[in-house]
């Protein structure tokens, strides 16, 4: 038997079939059929017209938006002092943000709990303030790494040409540096958004919540409702799906045009 390249690829397609084709066909499977395993599309207008998904649906995109645009509003500002400053220990700055994700999660969540009760008291007067904390403390490393990694990489002729063109140095940074870090808010909004939609650990943990759509699978599953279970799966899978494929088409534009989108 003649070795070639394409042999290497067999294991990685072999695990994809068994931990991944397969995953979805059964979620399919699921999704599309009731208790006695005949076709039926009763569980999709069941997502749609149940307040009870609907209202858990809203109510994780406004978490996961939330979480998101408070990470930007953070993360831009650090990475491009960072990324623009002249300090010998940039890396070590970096370092230190990434630190807390090598500690375990519960424990981070577990100290960030205790914080928040020495300061609310109780933590069920303010269940979303407290979960867009939570997710901001956990996931804005991911939203500061891309932008500071596309910042520190931008060529600095672009800015000293557009200075000796009578611009001053707000207009160099809308005109220039900003539509050019694009790519990088495009991929950190990608790496916290996504995760933020489902992420219902740190809500259980801080609150003990249900109103998020990755517990809600999980009830349905611990309910044996797996029908009901597979197509909230399957519409968030759909979400994620066309999200990511958005944020990747922009990032491309982007990437082409130097951040027309802005």
């Amino acid at each position: 038997m003649r070795f070639s390249r394409k042999t290497l690829g067999i294991p990685y397609g072999v695990f994809l079939t068994l931990f991944v084709v397969a995953p979805l066909l059964v979620l399919f499977y699921y999704a599309f059929t009731n208790g006695q395993g005949q076709f039926t599309v009763k569980n999709l207008t069941d997502f749609f017209t149940d307040p009870n998904t609907m209202g858990t649906l809203v109510y994780s995109l406004a978490i996961a938006l939330t979480t998101t645009a408070l990470c930007l509003l953070i993360a831009y500002p650090v990475a491009y002092i960072l990324a623009t400053s002249r300090l010998k220990a940039k890396s070590v700055i970096i370092m230190i943000f990434v630190m807390p994700m090598w500690i375990n999660f519960s424990l981070r969540i577990t100290a960030l709990k205790e914080i928040l009760t020495a300061i609310e008291g109780n933590l069920a007067y303010y269940p979303f303030l407290n979960s867009v904390l939570g997710m901001t403390y956990d996931f804005l490393p991911f939203m500061i790494l891309p932008i500071y990694n596309t910042i520190v990489k931008l060529d600095v002729s672009l800015n000293e040409a557009a200075r000796d063109l009578g611009a001053d140095g707000r207009r160099a940074f809308l005109r220039v540096t900003l539509p050019l870090s694009v790519p990088g808010i495009v991929s950190g909004i990608s790496m916290v958004f996504l995760p933020a939609m489902t992420n219902y650990v740190v809500l259980d943990m801080l609150y003990n919540s249900t109103y998020i759509m990755g517990s809600l699978i999980g009830s349905y599953f611990s309910a044996y409702n797996w029908h009901g279970g597979s197509m909230i799966a399957l519409v968030l899978l759909g979400f994620i799906c066309l999200f990511t494929l958005l944020a990747d088409g922009g990032e491309d534009e982007n990437a082409r045009t130097g951040g027309a989108l802005l």
